[in-house]
């Protein structure tokens, strides 16, 4: 489905921005070169007087849109790795939006610095209107700017524009080892037994931090997050996404014509790769219904440093996508656990059996991805990246997908068994009583 599977991987150096236009100013030269600009236009210049973008309006909420209605900003995070510059999360129109300009201002001295971006829409964009879209400034030289605002002008009064802080500017801390992205939970969603599976198998396999975009879920499962945040292995970062766009369920507009698709899950892959590039070693970009699950090792960690160590230039692994039909059961109720059987939701260890591989139809991947090589990702593969890129072979891992069936004609003769998932079933089921015990359920 995505563009990206018929692309080569882009190899390191490519240029990442060509800066149309800088305007570098100092608050009083400012006040003198827009008081210039907005005479000719005959407007009177009082109305700039004393602006300062520092007293800007500081943004709280993970999406915040500008006034033309067709911008939406979601993080700026520095990004030094080909240029001194400022990368903007966001999601534009690609139509409608031609001209942005970045404003950064100096804390101490009041000094304004303003570029203009190269908008950047992802290229996996799938005929929706509007895309995931990098906004590239280019900073000053001389000073670095922790605060930043997006105007549609480089002149005017923008005293009441959102202020943004620019992420990523001094990471500090030690990098845990393994994040997974979750993007995105919507639909009130309420597969409360799958997820607490998952999350218990992610830990198994070696996660220290889920991040998750939530858009809605039931109230049942907000209990059960409220759980995972205290024990401090959650992180709920909120995605009113259908507060703004008309959303999509499907991944391509002609399937349903809406302004995005998929809830915007292409834009929060990618600031979940940002926000977590000096925090995680390694980043998992799956769904909730997705394991990748290791075949010839125990974990995560002794997987990847086999795999690192066979691929050092590698910085994308990607992973077998594998059908487990939800409607297929082990013909046994080894696994019908009763303790079980009120919570909502699919239950993971009675759905060993996989659909095999279509001919001539390609199978997607999800990813293990390290945050420092990537620049732009999509959902299947990486967009652009600095380093290789690696297809990792079914008999080392492959990712264990349970859910409603793609072949459904299938007869079970004709799906292949596959129990590797049950060599964890001792601890899984340990942990997921546990958890369903200390929520109450």
């Amino acid at each position: 489905m995505s563009s990206c599977w018929k692309k080569s991987n882009v190899i390191a150096g490519i240029s990442i921005a060509i800066f149309m236009s800088v305007i570098s100013l100092s608050y009083f030269q400012k006040r003198k070169f827009v008081s210039m600009l907005w005479h000719e236009m005959n407007i009177s210049s009082d109305s700039i007087r004393n602006t300062n973008i520092c007293r800007g309006i500081p943004a709280h909420n993970t999406i915040t849109p500008l006034k033309d209605k067709r911008t939406f900003i979601i993080a700026p995070y520095f990004d030094n790795r080909k240029n001194k510059m400022t990368r903007v999360i966001s999601i534009v129109h690609h139509k409608d939006v031609k001209e942005l300009y970045c404003w950064f201002c100096h804390p101490s001295n009041g000094e304004i610095y303003i570029s203009k971006a190269q908008i950047d829409v992802h290229s996996d964009r799938f005929d929706f209107p509007y895309g995931a879209t990098d906004l590239e400034c280019l900073e000053p030289e001389d000073w670095e700017p922790h605060y930043m605002s997006i105007h549609w002008s480089p002149i005017g009064d923008i005293d009441q524009l959102p202020l943004f802080e620019i992420r990523n500017r001094d990471p500090a801390g030690s990098l845990v080892d393994f994040t997974v992205c979750i993007s995105t939970m919507f639909g009130e969603y309420n597969n409360v037994l799958q997820f607490v599976q998952s999350m218990e198998m992610y830990k198994i396999l070696g996660v220290d931090r889920v991040v998750i975009y939530k858009t809605s879920c039931s109230p049942l499962m907000e209990k059960v997050l409220d759980f995972y945040i205290a024990e401090g292995i959650v992180e709920v970062i909120p995605w009113p996404i259908d507060s703004y766009l008309q959303v999509s369920s499907s991944w391509h507009h002609s399937m349903d014509p809406k302004d995005i698709g998929y809830y915007g899950q292409i834009t929060a892959l990618n600031d979940c790769v940002y926000r977590n590039m000096y925090r995680s070693k390694y980043l998992l970009l799956n769904d909730v219904d997705e394991i990748i699950l290791p075949r010839k090792y125990a974990d995560w960690k002794t997987m990847m440093q086999n795999l690192q160590g066979q691929y050092p230039e590698a910085g994308v692994f990607l992973f077998e996508n594998h059908i487990f039909p939800k409607t297929v059961f082990t013909p046994t109720d080894m696994f019908n656990i009763s303790s079980w059987s009120a919570v909502p939701g699919v239950n993971i260890l009675n759905h060993v059996f996989r659909e095999p591989d279509r001919k001539d139809v390609f199978n997607p991947r999800k990813m293990i991805i390290d945050p420092r090589k990537v620049v732009q990702t999509s959902v299947h593969c990486i967009l652009y990246m600095y380093g290789d890129s690696i297809n990792v072979p079914m008999d080392v891992a492959l990712l264990y997908h349970c859910r409603k069936p793609l072949q459904a004609n299938l007869t079970r003769e004709s799906l292949i068994k596959d129990t590797m998932l049950w060599r964890y079933n001792v601890s899984l089921i340990g942990n997921v009583n546990i958890v369903l015990q200390q929520i109450a359920l």
